[in-house]
């Protein structure tokens, strides 16, 4: 396997380091210059004693206006990147990262404030550097407890990583269920637990911790990237460094160009040196380098880490990598180089004659409101009054003097509005330098000035035409970033992770995903301003409703649900809202399959027409049936009552006639007369 040891490697190493340290070491003379320029200190235009030492900051002010549409443009969108599938049937891969980095990751992880970090290096120090990594530490923390009973102690110390310092027990009353009180144990606990935590991180790196080859022009190609920076023991060891090993690494000394470099970023002008050693500080050395350690003939990417300073005995990490976890952000690029162009490069020398003239220009209203004295010493009994004015001061004259001859003021010309004239040509050749005015802070010239609409929108759009080269340009540096950042969430998400996310819960399981997905930074809008984005996004809306009526949305090639519902996003983002989930939904697959299925043939309005006739006429003839039906019954029913009347009556009667007959027998057994013959019901006996 690998035949080179740790003193070759390091004897390699050490030279790309100091390759790359000296470039740094000759870069950081401009950005010191930048930075004072920008921060409007300008040591090398020295102001006299007693004269104007304003600055012009014109560094400063260019990037203010650049910077609103630059950063609005790229954080501005409620999703700062898409992932794209390079393989069928990875299309819900691709949305599920999508929405995994923009709304879980970046926030975690303080994408935005890198990336609006890095945009600002580069429009200040010509190159912004992006550094993305998984952060997994070891921490210790101690806490007190105070009144667990017996399970609760169980559960607490029920975890390894618990370690109990201190326990005290006591016995407190408590009420029982019954109402009787008892005693019973309670306990303090101090524990100290162990816990190993990992998170996503992305940030902005110093320029002055950046190590990079000379030669480079592609940091993937690169013998060396890499970062050095200052460190504490007690990190070194928290990432899981062995301990001897770090406390044995002396402190290295101080006094280097880097350090000066970052005492200027900072404003740090001295350094605590009575420190814990758990809070001794060491150089560190975090390397990418291509080397052939396996003397295959080819160069593979290590990941090397050194502590304290390049030696053997300092490595710590020597392992084969798979990227390198950098990438470089710039507004201007120059050709066949990785540094780019800043705005602080095309305003420096303009700022400085500006600033010269503004001085000389508050000289002369100086000289103009406080004249230097031409005195008669013999003639002023109080010179004091003279060389030190107050205002109701006399000065005294002695007697049979004219004033005019003993006391007079010098006549300075006043020059300062030609003064005003210069510095009036230095913004313009300012503006054509950097292409940079009022408009491209998103500010409509017409605001200002006034000019007709057709030379506002002229003025608009030379001026953010610069601002959208700018966008463009570092979103192709942070494609990069978003690409690294995929493969590392794949790398070291080892479970799903559900989340609430817009109302709802979702799991996201990146072990699925394709690590090489493409990805899309979203720069289509915001370079100008609202009303140009809103105008645009109205327009494009526009013309999707006349495709809509005029072909309808069933196999519409032109306008789809998901177009319509991307249009109507970017209005919501136009106009300066986070988000449109507020504002409309979002159709789901389901919805979209519902709408694209084919629809039933339209019917026949004839055959509607018959079939509603005859629906028509059907019910008729079954309301009449069924009010037929009903008669029937009324009538059976009726028939029925009549007939229990009639049964009724004909049973009283034959009664009355029974009970006659019977009154008669009776009288005639009286009698013994011979009885006459009886009709009942008319009929004969």
């Amino acid at each position: 396997m690998a035949d080179t040891t740790p003193t070759s490697l390091t004897s390699i190493v050490s030279s790309l380091v100091k390759d790359a340290e000296s470039y740094r070491n000759e870069l950081g003379t401009d950005r010191d210059k930048a930075m004072e320029y920008h921060d409007g200190e300008m040591s090398d235009v020295p102001s006299g004693v007693g004269r104007s030492s304003v600055v012009s900051k014109d560094v400063r002010a260019n990037i203010k206006k650049a910077k609103p549409s630059l950063i609005r443009t790229i954080l501005g969108n409620d999703k700062i990147v898409e992932y794209e599938p390079v393989a069928e049937g990875e299309e819900e891969q691709a949305d599920q990262a999508t929405e995994y980095v923009n709304y879980v990751i970046l926030p975690e992880s303080k994408g935005y404030e890198a990336i609006e970090d890095a945009l600002t290096d580069a429009m200040k120090l010509r190159n912004g550097i992006i550094r993305w990594y998984f952060d997994k530490k070891i921490t210790i923390s101690v806490s007190e407890h105070t009144g667990l009973d017996e399970n609760a102690i169980t559960q607490l110390v029920a975890d390894d990583a618990v370690e109990v310092l201190e326990a005290s027990q006591t016995v407190q009353s408590i009420q029982q269920p019954d109402g009787q009180m008892a005693l019973v144990p309670v306990y303090d606990l101090k524990i100290r637990k162990r816990s190993e935590k990992g998170r996503w991180v992305v940030e902005a790196v110093p320029p002055e911790q950046f190590l990079v080859h000379p030669d480079t022009l592609d940091l993937d190609e690169s013998p060396l990237v890499g970062i050095n920076m200052r460190l504490r023991r007690s990190d070194l060891i928290a990432m899981g460094y062995d301990r001897k090993k770090i406390e044995a690494i002396p402190v290295g000394g101080d006094g280097d160009d880097k350090d000066d470099e970052e005492d200027t970023r900072r404003d740090i002008y001295s350094r605590t040196d009575d420190m814990p050693k758990a809070l001794e500080e060491l150089e560190y050395y975090e390397l990418y380098v291509r080397i052939d350690e396996d003397k295959d003939g080819i160069a593979e990417l290590r990941r090397i880490i050194y502590a304290g300073s390049i030696k053997a005995e300092n490595l710590l990490e020597n392992k084969e990598w798979d990227e390198v976890p950098f990438a470089d952000i710039v507004i201007e690029r120059k050709p066949h180089q990785r540094e780019g162009v800043s705005i602080a490069d095309d305003t420096m020398e303009d700022q400085k004659v500006k600033t010269v003239l503004l001085r000389e220009t508050l000289d002369n209203l100086y000289w103009q409101n406080k004249p230097q004295p031409i005195v008669e010493e013999e003639s002023i009994l109080n010179p004091d009054a003279v060389l030190n004015p107050a205002f109701g001061k006399p000065i005294r004259v002695a007697a049979g003097r004219d004033v005019r001859a003993a006391l007079g003021f010098t006549q300075v010309p006043f020059v300062a509005q030609q003064s005003f004239g210069m510095m009036d040509y230095f913004d313009k050749r300012m503006r054509d330098a950097t292409g940079i005015s009022d408009a491209s802070g998103g500010l409509a010239p017409d605001a200002l000035q006034n000019v007709t609409a057709t030379a506002s929108a002229l003025i608009e759009q030379s001026g953010i035409g610069q601002t959208e080269l700018m966008v463009r340009t570092a979103a192709r540096g942070l494609k990069r970033v978003f690409r690294g950042l995929l493969k590392l969430i794949i790398k070291h998400q080892d479970q799903p992770r559900t989340i609430r996310l817009r109302g709802r819960w979702v799991t996201f399981d990146p072990r699925q995903w394709n690590a090489d997905m493409d990805a899309t930074v979203n720069v289509g809008l915001g370079a100008g301003t609202r009303e140009r984005d809103m105008m645009a996004m109205q327009a494009i809306l526009g013309l999707q409703e006349k495709l809509l009526s005029s072909i309808g949305t069933e196999d519409n090639p032109y306008v789809t649900p998901t177009n319509l519902s991307n249009a109507i996003g970017k209005f919501v983002e136009a106009v300066g809202l986070p988000s449109n989930d507020m504002f409309f939904s979002k159709p789901t697959a389901e919805q979209l399959a519902k709408l694209a299925a084919p629809k039933p043939p339209a019917p026949d309005p004839a055959m509607e027409k018959m079939k509603m006739e005859m629906q028509a006429r059907q019910q008729k003839q079954q309301m009449d049936f069924q009010l037929e039906q009903q008669k029937l019954a009324q009538d059976a029913q009726l028939e029925r009552e009549r007939i229990a009347q009639n049964g009724e009556l004909r049973r009283f009667q034959i009664e009355q006639e029974l009970q006659l007959k019977r009154q008669q027998n009776v009288a005639q057994a009286l009698t013994s007369a011979p009885l006459a013959p009886v009709h009942v019901g008319g009929m004969p006996g």
